[in-house]
């Protein structure tokens, strides 16, 4: 069973394979064995970041997992993921359209065993190795960016990096935006912050329990359940260097955007499609 089905992963593929750079075959004598396909690369990339687990895992007769750690490191450095991402954000903002008016942000610990970068002790699981990640939200949910951090570090100073993210992306910002946050940033520092970005906030006060469907948090809290429940690759960090997790993030958004892309296309369409009933009034 695919770790995608194949109306999202094809499109997907289609898109990534007009980012990917042309591969360098000096081989002196021309007798190497043949490159693997990047489609096969590709499939076992996404198995690994829905699945989890060591790439000697996923590795099997028609790529090993060395060839699949060599290709990663090759598309990263050529910046494919990131890149990816930005289309299909771009790609949903002309079709569908952000809601950047109203932001929500969030902090979640995730275990990172091997440790590596952007990992500390979680004070939440006995000072065991864990990674935070800093996730924006939109106004329909979708994450548009992640700043990856330890599992110590507190949300309040990782606000601001977190928003710098929209700067990442050329569109045009609304004038008025609304930041909602719970009650871990409830203090003078954050208000000070959001002022200075000229934004407006709502947070949750400290000590007063509010439910979460009561307010807009619940879509960042959804995204976050999102990353953790369906990619076993973001739910426990085995990768230890900086550049690859940010590559594998990059990728699960990619996902996320992509599904929510193709559901409401579909849902207009199908309403667009709908025959009209004519009633008679007389």
């Amino acid at each position: 069973m695919p770790a995608l089905p194949s109306s999202v992963i094809d499109p997907l593929f289609s898109q990534f394979e007009t980012l990917l750079p042309v591969p360098n075959d000096v081989h002196p004598l021309g007798c190497h064995r043949p490159r693997v396909p990047d489609r096969v690369v590709f499939d076992k990339l996404i198995t690994r970041l829905v699945l989890g687990g060591a790439y000697t895992k996923h590795a099997d007769e028609k790529v090993s997992a060395t060839t699949l750690r060599a290709r990663r490191d090759e598309w990263i450095t050529a910046g494919v993921f990131s890149r990816l991402e930005q289309i299909v954000v771009e790609a949903f903002d002309h079709v569908i359209g952000l809601d950047l008016s109203h932001l929500s942000v969030d902090g979640c610990c995730v275990k990172a065993p091997s440790g590596g970068h952007n990992t500390g002790p979680n004070p939440t699981d006995r000072a065991k190795s864990g990674q935070k990640r800093s996730v924006p939200t939109e106004g329909h949910g979708l994450p548009i960016g992640v700043i990856l951090a330890g599992a110590n570090r507190h949300d309040s100073p990782l606000l601001r990096p977190t928003l710098e993210c929209l700067s990442r992306f050329d569109f045009f910002l609304p004038e008025s935006i609304r930041v909602d946050l719970d009650s871990g940033y409830d203090s003078d520092v954050t208000r000070e912050l959001l002022a200075e970005l000229g934004c407006e906030s709502k947070i949750s006060p400290r000590g007063t329990y509010i439910e979460i469907n009561h307010t807009r948090r619940w879509k960042v809290e959804r995204t976050n359940s999102w990353h953790t429940r369906g990619f076993g690759l973001l739910q426990v960090v085995l990768d230890r260097v900086d550049r690859v997790q940010q590559a594998w993030v990059c990728l699960a958004n990619t996902i996320i955007i992509l599904k929510r892309l193709l559901q409401e296309s579909w849902t207009q369409c199908r309403w667009a499609n709908r025959p009209v009933k004519r009633y008679d009034w007389r």
